[in-house]
């Protein structure tokens, strides 16, 4: 199992720390079987910790028209919004929730070039509320395909959220399915497509970062 970078610190400290636990209980309940049951609570808790850092094998199915989910999760939004900060304009939003449980992983959902990145500080209130794409810690970023076409996507930290990580330079080229980045413990990603995109997912679908195409643009 592959393990994201951005896990290595917290990994180690979860472990130096289910190790120092795990010898104080065998000291204080003196190896009976409390003792034991103390030990595999540590290291079912690390053993979970290191799973939600893991980096799955994916297939990129998204291209410069076909939009791949940028995160594994459940749509939580899709609908015609105003979208105040780029476009100032109607865009449809379609929105991934990422529960704890899943992983948090970002992938770029189309091919083009990024035109604009911008990071926001802010609050950490629950990813699933609409006002936490205003509200809360989260980066923007603008892709522009070969054919013109731009769609927004955002990363966006949750209540227990505490780190956003985006790996987008604007002015360089990325790739359907690539590493977008990675959001620590709960959060939120969506997009901004436009008004004649076909959306292929409605609320309640659960979807697979950069597998499940989600919308088809021009």
């Amino acid at each position: 199992m592959k393990v994201h970078k951005e896990g290595y610190k917290t990994i180690f400290i979860t472990l130096a720390l289910a190790i120092m636990f795990s010898i104080v209980a065998l000291d204080i309940f003196e190896y009976t079987m409390w003792a034991w049951v103390a030990v595999a609570l540590f290291i079912g808790f690390t053993i979970f910790i290191l799973s939600f850092f893991r980096v799955p094998k994916r297939v990129a199915n998204g291209s410069g028209t076909l939009v791949s989910a940028p995160a594994d999760g459940k749509i939580v939004i899709v609908g015609e919004v105003e979208e105040p900060e780029y476009f100032k304009g109607k865009r449809i939003q379609v929105s991934v929730f990422m529960s704890f449980f899943n992983v948090h992983v970002n992938w770029f959902p189309i091919s083009g070039e990024v035109v604009h990145y911008k990071y926001h500080p802010g609050k950490y209130v629950a990813a699933f509320y609409p006002k936490s794409s205003e509200k809360n810690e989260r980066t923007t970023i603008v892709i522009r395909n070969e054919n013109g076409t731009e769609i927004l996507t955002r990363q966006i930290a949750g209540l227990v959220a505490r780190r956003v990580v985006c790996y987008a330079q604007k002015g360089k080229m990325v790739e359907a399915g690539g590493p977008e980045g990675f959001i620590k413990f709960g959060s939120r990603a969506d997009i901004f497509l436009p008004l004649d995109a076909k959306i292929n997912v409605k609320v309640g679908d659960k979807v697979v970062g950069s597998e499940t195409i989600i919308a088809e643009i021009k």
